[in-house]
């Protein structure tokens, strides 16, 4: 029996044109909102949020909507003394956040700006004797987290920081029978984590150990009828794996496998044409987060 298909209908009055000057408005509006709800539970991601924000402008050519000042200011006072980022203040450091802030820093020219030897001797420090990497201190192992160190490195200029081979071997470990990857070894294949393996396999030039075939197959297998992409079999489409699929095909040299003209309906279907912004699925609630990957995809 064939896996069961879950998916949305895409309402005759969506949108059909990309409305980048609204976007670019609730990008700009939305971190000067210090007291509304939503900004203030999402504290805990904050620095992704203004890494999502500010590559949101960039690819709309509206950067300059954002206070550069401001937004290096926050990077630099979330650094803390071990060369890790937190997502905002009184916050631990992280590797998420730390990827996060070196890309925004990135983005401006600004590396030189924060203590680099200090957030590379952070990420190395991560590094397990089987070649995976935790998030923190706390000790979660993700292959996510690979992704976020080989990235970190690489814009740095230091991926001689870390074991690569051992890296390499472990996302290895991590590959499926579907030709996928999982968090961990034996997990489940899912578009995320397969964009992030791909990453870091392509940053350490060890694409070739990859079954390029089977994975396209396995990524184009997660678009349904609406057109939008799932993260794995079973589940709802959502538009940011507009991009986390995408990417990954164009990885692997399979981009043309997919049907991109309903892709493109799907995403410009979620849309909110009142406010801006992207939401996972055509009606829901825009945010930051699938703005950015609307747009990238």
């Amino acid at each position: 029996m064939g896996s069961q298909i879950k998916d949305v209908k895409i309402p005759p009055n969506s949108p059909t044109q990309l409305s980048l000057v609204k976007h670019a408005d609730f990008i700009a509006a939305y971190g000067k909102k210090k007291d509304d709800y939503e900004y203030c539970i999402t504290e805990f991601l904050r620095m992704s949020g203004v890494y999502w924000g500010l590559t949101s402008m960039f690819l709309m050519n509206k950067q300059e909507m954002m206070d550069k000042d401001d937004v290096i200011e926050f990077v630099k006072s979330c650094q803390h003394e071990n060369g890790g980022f937190s997502a905002s203040h009184n916050h631990d450091p992280h590797l998420l956040y730390t990827l996060s802030a070196i890309q925004i820093l990135s983005l401006y020219g600004c590396i030189d700006l924060i203590d680099v030897e200090k957030t590379v001797e952070y990420v190395s420090k991560l590094q397990q004797a089987d070649g995976s990497f935790v998030g923190d201190k706390w000790g979660e192992i993700d292959t996510r987290f690979s992704f976020c160190a080989f990235a970190s490195l690489k814009l740095l200029g230091r991926l001689d920081a870390v074991d690569l081979q051992k890296a390499v071997q472990y996302i290895l470990s991590c590959m499926n029978f579907d030709g996928g990857f999982g968090c961990r070894p034996g997990s489940e294949s899912h578009s995320g984590q397969i964009y992030c393996c791909l990453g870091a396999l392509a940053i350490a030039d060890s694409l070739h150990y990859v079954n390029a075939d089977m994975l396209g197959w396995w990524l184009c297998e997660r678009q349904l009828p609406s057109g939008g992409l799932n993260g794995r079999p079973e589940k709802l489409p959502d538009v940011c794996y507009s991009w986390w699929v995408l990417a990954s095909l164009r990885i692997i040299g399979k981009l043309h496998w997919i049907d991109k003209d309903k892709l493109r309906s799907y995403i410009l279907a979620c849309q909110d044409e009142e406010t801006g912004g992207f939401a996972d699925r055509p009606g829901d609630m825009v945010d930051p987060f699938h703005t950015l990957f609307g747009l990238a995809g």
